[in-house]
């Protein structure tokens, strides 16, 4: 089983930053992919960010720019800057982790934490 904990998140004004940390802990394969999703108050859930364990990552259309996405492998931990962040930019952040074996894949959410864009 793993665990993620997410930190971070809150109120920020347009044209702001934010970083968010999330904590992977537990039985954690070395091969994963650990992101970020977001859901907005009338939107369905979406990728924001990911960034594999081999440092391969991936961003949304949206995102791209502004947001950059890390990791520190020896702490299993992802972060996610975001940098001139708008009011589009607010819902509920959560942690992705995926784990990958052979032969299954596993994928575990975080609680998720809020951040809010004011204009």
């Amino acid at each position: 089983q793993v665990q993620v904990v997410e930190s971070g998140g809150g109120l920020v004004q347009a044209g702001g930053s934010m970083r968010l940390s999330c904590a992977a802990s537990g039985s954690i394969s070395s091969i994963n992919v650990m992101g970020w999703y977001r859901q907005g108050p009338t939107s369905q859930r979406e990728l924001v960010a990911t960034i594999g364990s081999s440092g391969i990552y991936r961003y949304a259309e949206s995102v791209e720019g502004r947001f950059t996405i890390s990791r520190d492998n020896t702490k299993n931990t992802v972060y996610l800057q975001m940098d001139s962040l708008n009011p589009e930019d607010t819902a509920v952040y959560y942690c992705y982790f995926r784990d990958i074996r052979i032969p299954r894949t596993t994928e575990f959410w975080g609680q998720g934490t809020q951040v809010t864009v004011s204009s």
